[in-house]
């Protein structure tokens, strides 16, 4: 089958590309930016990329269009193709009926972490011989690549990060509604996509409309802690459900190394234990079963946090469902590599460390911060560099908790371009306001890079969240920092 996809460089599209090669199908695709790193995965995959959506593109005679949501009405190409009344399917759809039929669908939902717990379920189910397909939107650094049909054998397992944005323009329902999972993460829930969803009432229902496609033997791993997703569940569940986070679920406490486990207080989803003052080791259970250890240190680099901690107890859950055991998948966990773009050391210069983060929402910047500022301890300090672009963000929906979710940084850099597409429709500055002098914002580029670059000093950690390409703002910080290092 020939297919041609609209929208192919987007993160979940592109994913769907490489699926579509590795299962033998020609592939082309179109998109308004074709530029790397994605155009060069693709090229490198053997699938034809062009620049644009003119309708002479439907002398290619697919024998399918795969549609992306970043296309609507209007669209010249899509014009194009209704007008000829040609065949053509959402990619969510193409992807459970090509791809997921058949198979034991392992699905990660919420609003936070479902790249993250997705790599670490994949690699989990990887580790212990699964070789399991996947389909993520960020790269895992164990496998290299966001997507693929299975590993060195034939698998029925598949790992999905399962969104709930909408899948196209003719199709309103959230993506995840198409994957029908029989093992489905529910990792959290809170307000998000303001410019598709009117309040959280409407995700809850989304997220209701996925649990009512997981079967009764399936599992549903829920996060304890989540008002929303309990609400979720009482509107109907037919499956069976783990949660984490909870003293009768999954969950984990700190020790003392070579300590007997010790009766502790619970402090959200961690129980800090009473046996002494130390912490070298976090104790893994359910219920009050122990599964194992592990050092804390491994939750000092690829996993900082402790929201990090949830995603691997949501992760160890979903994978006991597809057969492995729960001392098996702690112990892959000592070998994960974290994702790219999720806490990314992208280099040093003149002392300054400069990590990456796809952090956007409140939530997850404060998450993040506070993942960062236990790996490093109380001496250095965080200068936080912040571009909000979201869709969400841009509305101004969340404005107000932008100073609360930054407040852990020591010094506050935002980026609020005025060039058009990106603008935000409210005032940066203003917003961040509350931090007083530890926050300034800017409207070009050059200007934020250099003033980080003068403000930070060695042993400072540059911490640059956004979930875009942020004009190249790690290297041009790298540059300049190693510029005053001269």
């Amino acid at each position: 089958m020939h297919i041609h996809i609209l929208g192919i460089c987007g993160t979940f599209m592109g994913g769907v590309a490489q699926l579509a090669r590795q299962a033998g199908h020609r592939v082309t695709g179109c998109d308004a930016n074709v530029y790397p790193p994605m155009s060069t995965q693709l090229e490198a995959a053997g699938i034809e990329l062009i620049q644009g959506w003119s309708p002479e593109q439907l002398g290619l005679v697919p024998d399918l269009f795969v549609i992306g949501n970043v296309v609507s009405r209007g669209n010249p190409l899509m014009e194009a193709i209704l007008d000829a009344g040609l065949p053509y399917v959402s990619g969510p759809q193409w992807v459970a009926e090509h791809i997921l039929a058949g198979r034991h669908v392992l699905a990660v939902a919420g609003t936070h972490g479902k790249t993250t717990t997705s790599s670490l379920l994949a690699w989990i189910l990887e580790d212990a011989g699964l070789a399991p397909g996947f389909l993520i939107g960020g790269v895992p650094l164990n496998f290299g690549v966001s997507a693929r049909l299975h590993g060195a054998t034939p698998s029925p397992f598949f790992v999905i990060e399962a969104d709930e944005y909408d899948t196209a323009f003719f199709d309103k329902r959230s993506k995840f509604v198409h994957y029908r999972p029989r093992t489905a993460i529910l990792n959290n829930l809170e307000f998000d996509h303001a410019d598709i969803f009117p309040d959280l009432g409407a995700i809850e229902t989304q997220f209701h409309h996925l649990v009512r496609t997981v079967p009764g033997g399936g599992r549903l791993v829920v996060n304890a802690r989540e008002a929303a997703l309990e609400r979720v569940l009482k509107r109907g569940c037919w499956s069976g459900v783990e949660r984490f986070g909870a003293e009768d679920g999954w969950r984990v406490r700190e020790v003392e190394a070579g300590t007997a486990a010790a009766a502790g207080a619970t402090h959200g989803a961690v129980t800090v234990s009473q046996a002494g003052t130390g912490t070298a080791e976090l104790e893994f259970l359910r219920g009050n079963a122990v599964i194992g250890r592990l050092p804390a240190d491994v939750f000092d680099g690829a996993l900082q946090g402790e929201h990090n901690r949830m995603n691997a107890l949501a992760a160890l859950a979903a994978a006991e469902h597809a057969g492995v055991a729960p001392e098996r998948a702690l112990d892959a966990l000592r070998r994960f590599r974290s994702v790219k773009r999720r806490m990314e050391l992208r280099g040093e210069a003149a002392g300054v460390r400069v990590y990456d983060d796809f952090a956007h929402h409140p939530t997850a910047i404060e998450t993040t911060i506070a993942g960062l500022r236990h790996a490093i301890g109380a001496g250095p300090r965080i200068l936080a560099v912040l571009e909000p672009r979201s869709n969400t963000m841009k509305l101004g929906t969340m404005k107000a908790q932008l100073p609360g979710s930054l407040a852990g940084a020591d010094l506050v850099f935002g980026y609020g371009a005025r060039d058009g597409k990106d603008a935000l429709g409210w005032d940066l500055a203003e917003a961040l306001a509350p931090l007083g002098a530890r926050a300034r914002a800017f409207t070009e580029l050059a200007e934020l890079v250099n003033a980080v670059a003068a403000a930070a000093q060695p042993g400072d950690r540059v911490l640059v969240m956004s979930n875009g390409g942020f004009g190249g703002v790690h290297h041009k910080l790298l540059e300049a920092l190693a510029g005053k290092g001269e």
